[in-house]
């Protein structure tokens, strides 16, 4: 299959280590990838901070970078939300009828990664190994507006080695929500301290989840109340479903780019 892949901007510039392991899970299991080199964003900062017009041309570059694709990959809960809950809403209210189809052509074909795996390409099992106890969190937009479901965990449960330890109050809110964390700090650390509290009931060493954005709030909370040796360390899940006997990924690898290491 020829999968397309978009990446989050974040992602792109904090963690491109998650957009690698995407490649090389999808090649090793006899897919070809595709990635525009021409990218961008898929709006949502723009669109959720109110500069609607704005969001419009980086909406429509991104519809047409991916107009001749015939599936796409998003590893991302939070883009994927943005492209399935307002792109037809923008669409409408620019009145742009040429844009409208483009979208009803787009979203069809555009699967978050768990998605991809589980229901497009009907795998619970990547032949992955990662020997560690494992937390789940299920970011917002994975859980409320996706609806993903157990997809993640079943994926997690298929990986050789692994332990799935879940998290006590995993439906609650990491406190990040983009802009939420710097607007409202004092409830975002709030709401953060509980999260991290959960985190460490869950007796892991590893936190996954399917948004880098999470993970990033989650590893700052956790670098302030843990000794470094000790920290629980988050880890994207297409990083532990790219682990394997032969290549496996370590906690020693797992010095974030852009984390609190």
């Amino acid at each position: 299959m020829r999968i397309h892949l978009f990446i989050a901007c974040y992602n792109d510039t904090l963690f491109p280590r998650t957009g690698m392991a995407v490649v090389n899970l999808l090649e090793r299991l006899g897919h070809e990838v595709v990635f525009p080199t021409s990218q961008t964003c898929c709006g949502q900062m723009h669109y959720n901070t109110g500069y609607h017009a704005e969001a419009l041309p980086i909406v429509r570059k991104l519809l047409h970078e991916f107009l001749d694709a015939e599936t796409i990959v998003v590893p991302s809960a939070s883009c994927v939300a943005m492209m399935r809950d307002h792109y037809e809403l923008m669409a409408h209210d620019a009145n742009d009828l040429h844009m409208m189809g483009d979208v009803k052509s787009f979203l069809p074909r555009v699967f978050e990664f768990s998605e991809l795996i589980t229901d497009k390409l009907g795998l619970t099992d990547v032949g992955a190994y990662f020997p560690h106890r494992v937390t789940y969190h299920p970011s917002c937009h994975s859980l409320r507006l996706l609806n993903v479901g157990d997809r993640p965990i079943r994926l997690l449960q298929g990986v050789e080695g692994l332990e799935y330890t879940p998290m006590e109050g995993s439906d609650q809110c990491c406190g990040f929500g983009g802009t939420f964390a710097v607007k409202n700090a004092e409830v975002s650390s709030a709401m953060l301290a509980d999260k991290i509290g959960c985190v460490k009931k869950s007796n892991a060493e590893f936190v996954a989840a399917l948004d880098n954005s999470c993970l990033m709030q989650i590893d700052g909370g956790l670098h302030r109340e843990m000794d470094s040796h000790d920290r629980i360390r988050p880890v994207h899940l297409a990083e532990i479903l790219n682990s394997t006997r032969k290549n496996p990924l370590t906690a020693e690898a797992l010095a974030w780019e852009g984390a609190t290491a």
